[in-house]
């Protein structure tokens, strides 16, 4: 098996890196998180490798400001160039994960989306169970729709919201994947065991193919 998958968001802090960890150890694929913005805490990267046992590829841009990556790379009077973010040609799958959601810039004149069209790649998108994700999940898989990207389905993160969870896949017309309860504590064999019960990798490994 070999093939990219893009790991993106609805929003930032819905569980994005741990589901790109999740997948990335299932499918003994490589990782890469292609701009890192905020170096002062754990990166997405650090937490990968620390998490599961994988080839964890360099950030293309790490920058210092937690913010929007091009915020982040104008504080450093450096500009993101879609040319630089070119997929890496890697042994076996690769599990690349963004920032944020999907309109988040990269420039000021590309969005993650934007990128994500570019490469087209399988998407799988995440989202919380929390309020609100409805409309963020749902206008999500439009703008990724909009830009021709193929999605895989969601991936729903927290405690169980089957009204919620089944309303995003029926008017979002997408695959449910499964949902990752809230792991505590996360370790590598609770994150893998979850996985494996709570995930449909057989869709997900499908789409690679």
């Amino acid at each position: 098996m070999s093939g990219v998958l893009v790991v993106t968001g609805t929003d930032t802090e819905v569980g994005k890196t741990v589901v790109a960890a999740a997948l990335t150890q299932a499918l003994s694929a490589t990782y890469w998180k292609p701009v890192q913005s905020g170096l002062e805490e754990e990166t997405d990267s650090a937490f990968v490798a620390r998490m599961v046992r994988c080839h964890v590829l360099p950030e293309a841009y790490r920058l210092q400001l937690p913010a929007s990556p091009h915020l982040s790379a104008e504080a450093e009077g450096v500009e993101i160039e879609l040319e630089q973010l070119a997929l890496p040609q890697v042994f076996g799958p690769l599990v690349v994960e963004g920032a944020g959601g999907l309109m988040v810039p990269l420039n000021r004149t590309s969005l993650y989306v934007d990128l994500f069209a570019q490469w087209q790649a399988p998407v799988v998108l995440c989202a919380s169970t929390r309020l609100g994700t409805i409309n963020h999940t749902l206008l999500s898989l439009e703008a990724l729709r909009a830009r021709g990207c193929s999605v895989v389905g969601v991936i729903f993160n927290g405690d169980p919201a089957p009204e919620v969870e089944e309303t995003i896949c029926q008017f979002g017309e997408v695959a449910h994947l499964g949902r990752l309860p809230v792991i505590a504590p996360l370790t590598p064999d609770a994150l893998r065991s979850a996985c494996a019960a709570d995930i449909d990798l057989d869709t997900i490994r499908k789409a690679l193919i």
